[in-house]
């Protein structure tokens, strides 16, 4: 199974295993599913690292070469995802996980959340 994690997943598997939930880390392990991250959660993590936010205190260029080091694979932002945000219902206003939810139901993946508001979207979104 195909699984894209949102951007707190991504930084918690990096730098805080601890916090991932016994459901998300088993999701994580399991060799039969492919971990992909998107463009638009490293896009999140330089905008809020440079606001100065206490919990995206990270280097977006380590962790992505830790990610793909870690055999992640890359989903970029297409137009496809872009156009799909307007169908979505108005249920979350932050841009960087409606554009998750968009890729997630574009490409037919499952999106991976620690979010329960995200996790209200139809389609392939699960809380974890």
């Amino acid at each position: 199974m195909k699984l894209l994690l949102d951007t707190h997943l991504l930084l918690w598997a990096a730098g805080s295993p601890g916090q991932l939930s016994v459901t998300a880390r088993d999701l994580m392990e399991d060799p039969q599913n492919e971990l992909l991250f998107s463009a638009a959660s490293l896009w999140e993590i330089v905008i809020k690292h440079s606001l100065g936010r206490a919990d995206f205190q990270v280097d977006a260029r380590v962790l992505r070469r830790g990610l793909l080091d870690n055999d992640y694979q890359e989903l970029a932002i297409t137009s496809a995802h872009a156009v799909s945000i307007g169908s979505l219902p108005p249920i979350h206003k932050d841009p960087f996980d409606r554009i998750l939810v968009a890729q997630a139901i574009v490409e037919g993946i499952t999106l991976l959340t620690t979010d329960a508001l995200v996790a209200q979207y139809p389609g392939p979104v699960r809380h974890v």
